[in-house]
Order: C-alpha cells, then sequence, then structure tokens
C-alpha cells in the first residue's frame, strides 16, 4: 500500500480547513470538520499541528501567501512614502477582496501575538517604514509609526467589512491612507525644533546595524542610542 506523504496530509488538511474557513466562517473549522473533509484521522491534525490553533496559523498563513509574495515583490523606490502608499492600498485591497483570511490572519490571532502570517506583514512594514526613518521623514520612532499604520490600516479594512460593497466610498480609502500617513510624517514647513524627532530618528535607524559608533566606547554607544530612542518620540 503507498503511503500518503506528511506534506501531502499537510497541504489536504490546510486546504480542507480553508474551504470551510470561506464556505462557513471561522466556527466552521473544527477539528472534526476538517479531518472529515480531508478524509483523515483527527490525530493527524495535533500530530501535525500541535492544536487546533496551530492549524488555523497555518490555514492563515496559506490564506496570505500570494499576499505577502506580492508585498514583498513591490518595487523599492527613490520615494520610500510612495512605496509605502502602494503596500497600503494592496493590504486594503486584499482585506476586502478575501475577508475570510484577512480576519483570521490580522484579527482572530491569539491574544498577545501575531499570526506566523501577520507577524511577516508586520516585519516588512517595519521595513518600508524604516526606510522614511532612514530619509528623515518621520515625526516618531519607527517602532511607534508602524504601529499606528498598522492599527490605522486594521481599522479602515474592518470598517469597510462592516459596510456593504455597494455602499463604500472608495475615496474614502484614499482619504484614511493620507491621514494616517500625515500622523507619522514629518512637516517640512515646521520650525527646526520640531523637526529634532525626525532627525534623531535618521540618525537612530543610520546606527540601528553597527555595533559601535567610531570614536565611542562601547558604554558611550548604548547611552547614545538610548538618547536617541528618547528623542524619537518627542512630540512636536
Amino acid at each position: 500500500m503507498t503511503q500518503v506523504a506528511p506534506s501531502t496530509t499537510r497541504d489536504e488538511l490546510v486546504r480542507a480547513a480553508a474551504d470551510l474557513l470561506v464556505s462557513g466562517g471561522p466556527d466552521a473549522v473544527t477539528t472534526r470538520a476538517v479531518s472529515t473533509v480531508a478524509g483523515v484521522q483527527r490525530p493527524t491534525i495535533y500530530r501535525l499541528f500541535g492544536d487546533k490553533e496551530g492549524l488555523l496559523d497555518a490555514v492563515a498563513s496559506f490564506g496570505l501567501r500570494d499576499y505577502l509574495k506580492d508585498k514583498g515583490g513591490l518595487a523599492v523606490t527613490d520615494d520610500p512614502v510612495e512605496d509605502l502608499r502602494e503596500a497600503w492600498d494592496l493590504h486594503v485591497s486584499f482585506g476586502l477582496q478575501r475577508p475570510a483570511f484577512y480576519v483570521l490572519a490580522f484579527v482572530n490571532s491569539q491574544s498577545g501575538r501575531m499570526s506566523t502570517a501577520s507577524a511577516e506583514a508586520f516585519a516588512q512594514l517595519r521595513r518600508m517604514i524604516a526606510r522614511i526613518g532612514e530619509a528623515g521623514r518621520l515625526r516618531m520612532s519607527v517602532d511607534r509609526a508602524t504601529a499606528l499604520v498598522r492599527a490605522g490600516g486594521l481599522g479602515v479594512v474592518c470598517g469597510q467589512l462592516a459596510v456593504p460593497p455597494d455602499q463604500r466610498d472608495p475615496e474614502f480609502l484614499k482619504v484614511a491612507r493620507e491621514r494616517a500617513l500625515s500622523a507619522i510624517l514629518a512637516d517640512e514647513d515646521l520650525p527646526t525644533a520640531s523637526t529634532m524627532p525626525s532627525l534623531a530618528v535618521a540618525l537612530r535607524e543610520k546606527l540601528a546595524n553597527n555595533d559601535s559608533v567610531p570614536g565611542f566606547t562601547r558604554a558611550e554607544h548604548v547611552l547614545l542610542m538610548e538618547w536617541l530612542d528618547r528623542l524619537t518620540d518627542m512630540t512636536a
């Protein structure tokens, strides 16, 4: 008798769970239902995924696979702000087109932890915003700006999902995006004192990958980074 390879069985379980998720929502994804659709015994699920949360995490990664590939493949231009706009639009578009997977990955994760897929998306977002910081165009730290943009995108998608598709205002998506960007971007017209956070962020990010600064002792380098961390979140 030919035995089914574990990887194939795993894929079948993930696809079965994904189909149940799309057709019946999260409540339809039970280990009993998944094992029945996939034609395997329930203990196999626990052997391959640990528990139901492990299975759902795999389903979220499956559902976000193309989105993460597309996001990672976005062109990197000389304008990191415009690059972030494209990433925001991609994120919102995915959320509205694949709501079941979006909610599973970004909303229904266990308290206190992100799903594997959403953590990868968050890391991609942080790298994009770090580029803006390196350019001296943030009014706050990279971490705070990343959290703010993530929360804004999540709120926009969830808010729009509560509205019937034919009643959604396409212009709202642009307005929401620009409001989120204006919250994190430094205003070049502000007085010089108010640009201190953006300058601190730029220096902080340029030094982030260095273990030391020429002419500074290790202790001085650590202290410098601490001071920059404080300056990055000064209010304008």
